[in-house]
Formats: structure tokens, C-alpha cells, sequence
């Protein structure tokens, strides 16, 4: 990871752009599909790519969610909306998310995520178990009268692997090995409320892809279409939307492959009880001393 340090700090650096930006951006009554546009956008302006399509997770769904192609959904009022993105710059992936309140009644659960986000981030050290932060995390947000989300956890990410392998956990007793210096680590709390179920179920329908083998299709479109997807996303995820917006005469070939298990979805993920979820995030480098954050 040495190697690619300034890569690393570079894909930061525009990510912690794009997240101001992505505070500033007036989200009220906007369509999902056109604040996914923004961002992504934003990111290729300032000379990074979108390492996974950009997330927009309504109330109580808290991940997965990116519009599909001629998506008319729009931000409702009186919700929260969690925003999460990364850049790719040669390989190296940062990861962040915020959550946007459009009710007073959520921004202590926001506060809740964020302040468990900074405590986590203090205690994170070469040695310390990865099991140590979970529990940190769970108790910060107990404190604020909130739970969890267990089975969400942050994760170690490599060159082009945004899972790589070690997760950290958001609540304790889950275990999992050690912080180890230079290692790249995203953080991500999630808080729910306290009578919810504090977990996230599979929902029907996926908007976000990766290509896990190159066969499974026949003929020269669908050569054409891994060529692609090899070419532009390598093994990061993509956007089914963007597969059109490339060749608008590419569906069936799409499907295909998906039902062929050459492309696998990644479902929607909605908080089982239906409780609404916010989520705090950062992507930290691993230092003799402690963690520096790399998306601020």
C-alpha cells in the first residue's frame, strides 16, 4: 500500500471535495437520479472516477440504493437521506457518506452516527482489534437513546477492492483480526432507533453490479459488453444505469449475464422494521501512531 500512498491521499483529497459539495447541494424535492448525476459528476470534474455509483438511501433503506435508468423518484419531505460515494484515482478507493436531515427529528440520530464515526476513529491503532471498535461505536450510539445497525460493518479496502477481506464491526463481540500499519480502512456507523430491529434485510430489486467472470454470454454483444465492463469498471462496482447510457441496445445482453452469473447484483438493503437509518462515514490510513483521515 506504500507504494500507492499518493494515489490514496489523492482520491481523498477530491473526495473530501465532493463531500462539501454534497453539503451545500439543496436535496429538497430533488430527483434521486439527478443528485446521483451531480455527484458522480462532480467527481470526474475534479479528476477522479466514481469508485462505486453513487448512493442515495431514503429513510429506512441504508444502502445499495442508486437510480436505475429513467429513475423519477425525488427526495421527499420530512425525510433523512444518507449520500454515499467514493472516488477511484488508479485503482485506490476512498469511501464517505453523510446523512441529511429533512426533519428535526432525525438530527440527534444523525449526531449519533457522526459522534460514534469521531470516537471510533480516535481508537483505531496498529495492534487494536478490529472487535475493540465495534464496540465503541455500539455505545456511543446507545448513548444518544439509538442502536446500531449489526450486520453493516466498515471494511478494509485494497487497489480496486473496496472489501478486502477485514470488516469493522458497528456493534461489539463480532471479531476479526487487527489494525495493521498502512492498512486502508473504511469506517461507517449506522444508527437506527431504539425499538427497531437494528438490522438490514435484502430487498427485491438491484441497481448496482460488478462482473465477477468473464463468461457465461454468447455471442458478440455480450463479448462486447465484458470487454467493456473489463475495460471501464475492472472489478469495482457499476451502475446499470451507466451500461445504458453506454449502448442503449445493450439490456438483454445485461440480463443475460446477470441471469448467467457473470454479473451479480448487489440488493437493496432496507432496515428490517422499516425504522429509518442514518450513517456516518470515513476512509482512514492505518499510522504507527494512530489513523489519518484521508476524506477531510
Amino acid at each position: 500500500m506504500v507504494e500507492d500512498l499518493g494515489k490514496f491521499e489523492k482520491s481523498g483529497r477530491i473526495l473530501a471535495e465532493v463531500r462539501e459539495y454534497v453539503k451545500r447541494m439543496p436535496i429538497r424535492g430533488k430527483g434521486v437520479l439527478q443528485i446521483c448525476n451531480d455527484v458522480e459528476g462532480k467527481i470526474l470534474a475534479l479528476g477522479g472516477r466514481s469508485a462505486f455509483p453513487c448512493n442515495v438511501g431514503i429513510n429506512d433503506v441504508a444502502a445499495h440504493y442508486t437510480s436505475p435508468k429513467d429513475d423519477e423518484s425525488i427526495i421527499p419531505d420530512g425525510s433523512i437521506v444518507k449520500v454515499d460515494f467514493g472516488v477511484e484515482v488508479d485503482g485506490c478507493l476512498t469511501d464517505t457518506a453523510i446523512s441529511i436531515s429533512l426533519n428535526p427529528a432525525y438530527d440527534s440520530m444523525i449526531l449519533a452516527a457522526e459522534t460514534a464515526l469521531q470516537e471510533a476513529l480516535s481508537a483505531v491503532a496498529p495492534g487494536r482489534k478490529l472487535a475493540d471498535i465495534g464496540g465503541i461505536i455500539e455505545r456511543a450510539i446507545n448513548r444518544y437513546g439509538y442502536r446500531p445497525i449489526r450486520n453493516l460493518t466498515g471494511h478494509k479496502i485494497d487497489r480496486y477492492n473496496l472489501h478486502a477481506g477485514k470488516s469493522v464491526p458497528n456493534v461489539a463481540g463480532m471479531e476479526g483480526g487487527k489494525f495493521e500499519v498502512g492498512e486502508v480502512y473504511a469506517i461507517e456507523p449506522f444508527a437506527t432507533l431504539k425499538d427497531a430491529e437494528g438490522a438490514v434485510r435484502e430487498g427485491d430489486a438491484a441497481y448496482i453490479f460488478r462482473l465477477v467472470r468473464a463468461k457465461g454470454g454468447k455471442g458478440a454483444q455480450a463479448k462486447q459488453l465484458v470487454d467493456y465492463i473489463q475495460s471501464e469498471f475492472k472489478s469495482l462496482p457499476f451502475a446499470s444505469r451507466w451500461i445504458y447510457d453506454w449502448r442503449s441496445d445493450m439490456g438483454e445482453v445485461f440480463l443475460e449475464l446477470v441471469r448467467n452469473r457473470s454479473i451479480v447484483g448487489y440488493p437493496v438493503l432496507i432496515e428490517e422494521s422499516g425504522a429509518v437509518v442514518s450513517q456516518a462515514e470515513h476512509t482512514v490510513l492505518v499510522t504507527e501512531d494512530g489513523c489519518r483521515i484521508l476524506t477531510v
